[in-house]
């Protein structure tokens, strides 16, 4: 796939992007999804809020956020590992933006992740790799 294309394909699932949608999609899904995913997909969402996120690693991530709000994927969320192919892209995109990540953007995905579930630890949001 050549550069150009690839920016393209990330255009089409950024536009999927929508804050108040990623939310509602959050609501439906938490419990089936995850403490873990959903932690990934708050890291990424705040990340979109830091101005200082550069204007690459913004689009992967926008892109990401709206492949996960995509009713329609490679693998529909109502079938047995339907979130598979979301979590490989959010922790791929997550991989790749980690360095870019501040320290208040992690701090806000946490807080929110521990208003939502009661007892979570960080083994439960412990990400292989990062």
């Amino acid at each position: 796939m050549n550069i150009k294309s690839s920016k393209g394909n990330l255009q089409k699932y950024a536009n999927y992007y929508n804050p108040p949608v990623l939310f509602q999609k959050i609501k439906n899904v938490a419990r089936k999804a995850g403490v873990k995913l959903i932690y990934v997909v708050l890291l990424l969402y705040y990340s979109t809020l830091d101005k200082e996120l550069p204007l690459k690693d913004r689009l992967m991530v926008l892109a990401a956020l709206g492949y996960f709000i995509l009713p329609v994927d490679f693998i529909p969320d109502a079938l047995p590992g339907g979130f598979a192919d979301d979590t490989a892209a959010l922790i791929y995109v997550l991989r790749q933006v980690w360095s870019n990540l501040t320290p208040f953007t992690k701090g806000k995905a946490h807080a929110r992740l521990r208003e939502w579930f009661d007892n979570v630890s960080e083994d439960d949001i412990k990400i292989p790799g990062l």
